[in-house]
């Protein structure tokens, strides 16, 4: 090249050979794109799935004593709207007695205790309870106002659990967990 060349590439600018390889490239990226599309598109939870994401549960029909099973993301939810009897025993329980002293519980923190209050609703709502009703032994449903302690006993291998769902007897390692739920009216408690 002689010093007074000045031809587009000498000066660094871009020729047409540099906008082919360009727009070429791009056309290979969308192509790409719309060819993997579908299978990122098919691994996405579909509308049933999202349905059971969370749900609402009518409550107003339950008396005090009173308890139903719904069910959330294929597992039986037991509610339960406590007696006052019900709720003070399980506020005299010691925690250092309980065999899983560290409720396991997506509201609370891990190190949470598994205190009756932060089992239930909360303050001025101590009376209702919400649990998931799967033994935490090997995930049998245990039976309603049964059992050592007038909670949930699971007949498959013996668990006892207490008013508040917390493991008083038998195999089951764990409290019966709680999920993440909150009251969205006086009477309507939303899961999940």
């Amino acid at each position: 090249m002689s010093e007074h060349d000045t031809s587009s590439e000498a000066l660094g600018e871009p020729t047409r050979r540099d906008f082919l390889y360009l727009a070429t490239g791009m056309a290979g990226v969308v192509g790409a794109g719309a060819v993997a599309w579908p299978f990122i598109d098919q691994m996405r939870p579909d509308a049933s799935t999202l349905a059971l994401a969370s749900i609402e549960v009518d409550v107003s029909s339950l008396q005090p004593g009173m308890s139903l099973t719904a069910k959330w993301r294929g597992k039986p939810i037991f509610i339960r709207n406590r007696t006052e009897k019900e709720v003070e025993e399980a506020k005299a329980v010691k925690l250092d007695e309980l065999k899983d002293q560290v409720a396991r519980n997506a509201n609370l923190p891990a190190d949470a205790s598994a205190s009756d209050l932060d089992r239930s609703a909360g303050e001025g709502k101590e009376n209702w309870i919400v649990m998931i009703g799967s033994c935490t032994h090997l995930g049998c449903v245990p039976l309603g106002q049964a059992g050592d302690f007038g909670g949930w006993f699971c007949p498959c291998h013996g668990s006892h659990y207490d008013t508040a769902g917390r493991i008083r007897k038998g195999p089951a390692p764990e409290n019966l967990h709680v999920p993440t739920f909150s009251f969205v009216s006086d009477t309507v408690i939303k899961i999940g």
